[in-house]
């Protein structure tokens, strides 16, 4: 890249550039919240829009020429102007209220929800740094980009000739649709395009294998974002919509863009392996206290045919006085796993403090405080002050 390439790029990658279109996000999330209310439809989380929308603000101002930030940014704006237009078309067409203006401009739109979606997977693909590992990948990103141009060529041929004929049938997204069926083009489209996503995540995780230090706690941070991500994703899908417990779990996707931030940022980025840990830990000891509890009431109740409301008190009390024990038993052998750096600073603040027991010789003190302190903390120096005797 020449230099008058590479300036014209950072002019167009500016900082307030990455300001107004997070404006504009802001602004159409707004939009979409009495769009939500008067077509009575559901078009996803405030909450999350914002989240993905500030992580790229963030992201772009603090690395202008890191595309990811970038692409988060151009993601959400044309995910939400999508989601607004398909509730301004659904109220347009489908609440019988055709007077209003530019109705098929909005059905026009539309689609921009769907076509928005392709854009996150090349986050995943160019996190952390926003390179592509090889020329290799270039042929990818071009076959992955010819899929979705045919998508969109398809989609909007569907859409345009609803618009001229007049007949404009409305799904529940304000996306039209022509058939009671989906179109054939689709599964064509569908399989090849989950198979590049696919290989956009072997990628990262053979890039993990290869990574060293610095770089595997960045993969690790994308890895446990996306964890919990999906988790929370499939928890929500299976509680069901109407759940107010799904809609909250349903945030728990803003988990990823906030890790891909905390990864390309560097900020706090050796505290993966503690949170990971401890997410773990209060999983697996949740899961046992559980079991533990349930077991018991069935056994007071079925067995030994104890009153509900006494089998649920000794089951409660029995929960509660197991819990710290349990917790750190579990979290000791969660850390010799995941958090061996912690386990081992452990073990060895502990085996100091045990030989500071018997020691006399505040030299030999010293000098082993210190000792423990490099192996613990492995800081770039470190002093010990004493006070001299009075």
């Amino acid at each position: 890249m020449t230099a008058k390439a590479a300036a014209r790029r950072f002019w167009l990658s500016s900082p307030a550039r990455a300001t107004i279109l997070g404006a504009l996000a802001v602004a159409l999330d707004a939009v979409a919240v009495p769009l939500a209310h008067l077509t009575v439809l559901n078009v996803g989380s405030d909450l999350l829009d914002l989240v993905f929308a500030g992580v790229g603000v963030v992201v772009a101002r603090r690395q202008p020429r890191n595309p990811i930030g970038w692409i988060l940014l151009i993601f959400m704006v044309i995910a939400l102007l999508g989601d607004d237009a398909g509730s301004y078309a659904v109220l347009a067409y489908s609440h019988g209220h055709r007077g209003l203006p530019l109705g098929p401009v909005a059905v026009l739109l539309a689609p921009l929800g769907y076509l928005a979606i392709p854009l996150f997977p090349l986050v995943i693909l160019l996190f952390p740094d926003g390179r592509l590992a090889s020329r290799r990948w270039r042929w990818v990103v071009w076959a992955y980009a010819g899929l979705v141009g045919f998508f969109a060529i398809a989609l909007y041929s569907l859409t345009i000739a609803a618009v001229a004929s007049g007949k404009i049938r409305l799904d529940s997204s304000g996306a039209t649709t022509n058939t009671d069926h989906p179109p054939g083009w689709i599964g064509v489209f569908i399989v090849p395009v989950l198979v590049i996503w696919l290989s956009f995540m072997a990628r990262q995780v053979l890039s993990w294998r290869r990574a060293t230090d610095e770089r595997r706690q960045q993969l690790k941070w994308l890895a446990c974002g996306a964890a919990i991500s999906l988790a929370s994703f499939v928890a929500a899908v299976a509680l069901g919509s109407t759940s107010t417990l799904a809609q909250v779990l349903f945030n728990g996707i803003a988990v990823l863009p906030i890790s891909i931030g905390v990864g390309i940022l560097k900020y706090r980025l050796y505290e993966i392996d503690r949170i990971i840990s401890r997410t773990l830990a209060y999983a697996i000891v949740t899961g046992l206290l559980v079991g533990v509890y349930a077991g018991l009431v069935l056994l007071a109740t079925q067995v030994f045919r104890f009153h509900t409301p006494v089998a649920v008190a000794a089951a409660t009390l029995a929960a509660a006085a197991l819990f710290n024990p349990v917790r750190q038993r579990v979290q000791r052998a969660v850390d010799r796993r995941f958090n061996r750096a912690r386990y081992d600073a452990d073990k060895t603040v502990a085996a100091f403090a045990t030989r500071l027991k018997d020691a006399i010789d505040l030299g030999a003190v010293r000098d082993d405080l210190a000792s423990v302190v490099q192996k613990a903390l492995e800081p770039a120096h470190v002093s010990v002050w004493m006070r001299p005797p009075d």
